[in-house]
């Protein structure tokens, strides 16, 4: 018999909800599955869509899942700016939406290789403690920049206040600063694809075994 905790294993693909964090929906499937259970990625209390979580034996290649590739689906409000970049921040100013042409530049500018400050509300750590903590205490600092890479910035609709882009990121883009870097905030935000595993696959029932996992992004079980 297996040490406890470690099967089943493999990888579940769950569809978040807006509201609970990240971390309440480990512990409901952990609570489900009766193993250990990890993740490749949290997403914002607010945000939806796919998370990709490790269970049993798989959390030892958590490594292996952590760095694909994402892709989003995101709102962002052109009228105002938050604490966080998000609808859970308090309002910091508002302003009329950018022009047409500069807001044509601001996206071209912000395909390919970007580096944009990291958001306050990031789990970050700054002199040892988390980015959110300070933030939550009224403390500011100022925030290091991160490069990542915006593979693709489609806009998907636009109106005169907001607009609704389809991004493809590198992993550890923050999409917050994206919109920051708009002047807004992001209203919604859902993760549609982990690498080659999409939310549209989502079955918190179902436990994609390792080794299939593994092929799907073209590595092998070390075993």
């Amino acid at each position: 018999m297996p040490p406890r905790g470690l099967e089943p294993s493999g990888i579940i693909l769950v569809d978040k909800p807006a509201g609970p964090s990240s971390f309440a929906i480990v512990n409901r499937v952990r609570l489900k599955t009766g193993t250990r259970m990890g993740h490749a990625g949290t997403l914002d209390p607010f945000a939806t869509g796919l998370l990709l979580l490790l269970s049993g034996r798989s959390t030892r290649l958590a490594g292996s899942f952590v760095g694909l590739p994402k892709r989003y689906l995101v709102d962002v409000d052109l009228t105002a700016r938050t604490t966080t970049g998000d609808p859970e921040g308090e309002l910091v100013e508002r302003h009329e939406p950018p022009p047409h042409a500069e807001l044509e530049r601001l996206l071209e500018d912000l395909r390919g290789e970007i580096e944009l400050p990291i958001p306050a509300a990031s789990a970050v750590k700054i002199g040892g403690e988390r980015a959110y903590r300070l933030h939550r205490r009224g403390i500011a600092v100022e925030m290091p920049l991160r490069r990542s890479r915006v593979d693709a910035l489609d806009v998907v609709a636009a109106r005169d206040d907001s607009i609704r882009l389809d991004l493809r990121v590198s992993s550890g883009t923050y999409v917050r600063a994206i919109a920051e870097a708009l002047g807004g905030h992001c209203t919604t935000l859902r993760r549609t694809e982990v690498g080659p595993f999409s939310v549209d696959d989502a079955n918190e029932e179902r436990i994609i075994p390792l080794d299939q996992a593994l092929a799907k992004i073209g590595f092998a079980d070390l075993g």
